[in-house]
């Protein structure tokens, strides 16, 4: 059995998870929009100057997205190897996978617009 401190297997599950990362990725419609998104709130960021915190709260956002995506994409995948015929169950738990995606999402939709708008708002003129 290898041993799971080494630093080879550790260098391997970091290729294992970036594997996993980009065929999340290439597979998912939503990992594109979420790629958009991430990028644009990225610049917006950089361009509006965040203070320390205000970049962790969108950090944080961020990750929690990408996630559970991740975490979607693998029920997924997992769900259509065990059943690739319809199945309601297997249906459901998509659906609910799916659920948590869009309440994490909306959540970091909230933490944008109360870290962003604010800075863009000074930026249009819109406040003083």
């Amino acid at each position: 059995m290898a041993d799971p401190l080494k630093l080879s297997a550790r260098l391997r599950s970091m290729r294992c998870a970036l594997r996993g990362l980009r065929v999340m990725v290439q597979t998912q419609h939503n990992a594109w929009i979420h790629s958009a998104i991430t990028g644009a709130v990225i610049v917006t960021a950089a361009v509006v100057g965040l203070t320390g915190l205000e970049w962790v709260a969108l950090v944080l956002a961020i990750v929690g997205v990408w996630s559970a995506e991740a975490l979607n994409t693998a029920i997924e995948f997992l769900a259509d190897a065990v059943s690739p015929d319809h199945h309601p169950l297997i249906g459901r738990a998509k659906d609910v996978a799916a659920g948590g995606v869009l309440v994490v999402a909306l959540g970091a939709s909230v933490v944008g617009l109360v870290v962003l708008g604010p800075h863009l708002f000074v930026a249009v003129g819109l406040v003083d």
